[in-house]
């Protein structure tokens, strides 16, 4: 196995090629203005998430208030069904 030292120049190319590796690297990992100019501010974020958490918060409440509705409108028809059973059994006996 043939060993070669590294030369001063060679650590000085190498050193080269680093810098400008990390320098493309970093042009590629930082956004630019212009890269998020269709972005919204903070403030319009917020706000459009206030207006957001409010809808969900009203779906929420009207799927509870539905969903008691559902549950007295379901033992109504328990009680119904009784009353009519109970009707037809005093019909059949008198």
């Amino acid at each position: 196995m043939y060993v070669m030292t590294l030369t001063k120049s060679d650590f000085e190319a190498f050193k080269e090629l680093i810098k400008v590796t990390l320098e493309e690297q970093t042009e590629t990992f930082l956004a630019t203005k212009e890269d998020i100019k269709h972005l919204p501010t903070k403030d319009e974020f917020y706000s459009k998430m206030d207006e957001i958490m409010g809808e969900l918060k009203a779906t929420r409440e009207e799927v509870v208030m539905f969903s008691d509705l559902n549950r007295k409108v379901n033992d109504h028809d328990e009680r119904i069904e009784k009353i009519e059973n109970n009707c037809v059994i005093l019909f059949l006996f008198t």
